[in-house]
């Protein structure tokens, strides 16, 4: 798999440009500020519908404009798709494939297999859980394109249930009534703990396939200087992690009665995939915390080299793009992350000083500057 042409339109920096990419190494090169990740940034949105940068859509699209347009052409198994995306801040986004209008953006998921790491990935290690349950619905939704709906539906559960409990602790709180009603709490409970299930099984089945491959990337990228080990830890008790579907929704059912007063209480959802975590280990001592800022750094570009690996693994040739990760790194480790990464169907690298590109990856090169794509 490799994209052919990217198309911006109103797009962050962009007004308008297009540029053809080539098939194995592509190196965009530019000072920083000018538009380079923007450009990457635009292709993980193709391949997940989500920027790897901020929360919401409406800093993607250029300032003054109302809406923006991606336009893929991705080029699989000799196949040509063409994926468009508008992206309309506050209102559904649009989508067509092969010209023909997508019922749902969501829809395109699929249609192009990416793995992007960015400087923005050490708050794998060392950020929130939110961060690296993140990481694993995308890597979820890369595999397995159907769990976007699964995602999507245990969110908008939990949303439900916390409005719920929310309105009955401020009714409590204020000495009222009024609002306090929870006999439609048993309903959601149900609701959570199918999707939840589901999600959760997705999770775990994840999990156990990514972590040879983890193991695998950080001793090659460190050059063996510490073991990563990765294991899900999930807010229930779970006495078979690989129990099937309707024992992990038992597990949820049972942990959301023990939680009822303290979730009364708080006026949140407690337990459930939104509180679990990726647990990630570097020899006998937790990563956060205790990894240095290089041990750190390798141990995020060893969660996302091995999400590349498992989906080589499972047949699927994603494209990789590297955002600015050489100049981050010594010139052992930049020689070893190009013999990792050099036979990429395709690969992206960005970067602002050519020099930091290992030789072994030359390629096709492009300068990008002021709003302009020119190849070198």
């Amino acid at each position: 798999m490799y994209v052919r042409r990217l198309e911006l339109v109103d797009f962050r920096s962009y007004e308008r440009v297009g540029v053809d990419l080539e098939p194995g190494p592509n190196v965009l090169v530019g000072a920083n500020g000018m538009g380079k990740t923007n450009l990457v940034e635009a292709l993980g949105y193709v391949a997940t519908l989500d920027s790897h940068r901020v929360a919401t859509d409406a800093p993607l699209v250029r300032m003054g404009a109302n809406a923006a347009v991606i336009r893929c052409e991705v080029v699989h198994d000799g196949r040509q798709l063409l994926v468009e995306l508008e992206i309309v801040p506050g209102k559904a986004n649009r989508a067509r494939i092969g010209r023909s209008p997508a019922r749902r953006a969501r829809d395109v998921l699929g249609a192009l297999r990416l793995v992007l790491f960015a400087p923005e990935d050490l708050e794998l290690v060392r950020g929130d859980p939110s961060e690296r349950r993140r990481y694993l619905d995308d890597l979820l939704v890369l595999r397995q394109p159907r769990y976007a709906g699964v995602r999507a539906d245990y969110e908008r559960v939990v949303k439900q249930r916390n409005a719920l409990l929310r309105t009955a602790y401020l009714a409590r709180k204020t000495g009222g009534t009024r609002g306090g009603d929870l006999s439609t709490l048993a309903v959601w409970d149900a609701h959570l703990a199918r999707h939840g299930a589901e999600l959760l099984a997705g999770r775990l089945e994840l999990v156990a396939a990514l972590a040879p491959h983890v193991a695998k990337a950080y001793d090659a990228v460190a050059a063996g200087r510490g073991a990563a080990t990765v294991a899900y830890r999930p807010s229930v008790d779970l006495d078979d992690p690989a129990a099937d579907r309707e024992a992990l929704g038992a597990a949820l059912t049972a942990a959301l009665a023990e939680t009822r007063s303290a979730e009364i209480e708080r006026g949140t959802t407690l337990v459930g995939p939104h509180r679990d975590d990726l647990s990630l280990t570097l020899g006998p001592l937790p990563a956060k915390g205790y990894a240095s800022h290089g041990e750190s750094w390798s141990y995020a570009l060893a969660l996302r080299l091995a999400g590349y690996d498992l989906l080589r693994a499972d047949g699927i040739e994603p494209v990789l793009v590297l955002d600015d990760v050489f100049a981050e790194l010594d010139a052992g480790r930049r020689e070893r992350l190009a013999e990792l990464v050099g036979g990429a169907s395709q690969l992206i690298v960005t970067c602002a000083v050519p020099e930091d590109v290992p030789t072994t990856l030359d390629g096709t090169r492009y300068e990008v500057r002021e709003g302009a794509v020119t190849r070198a």
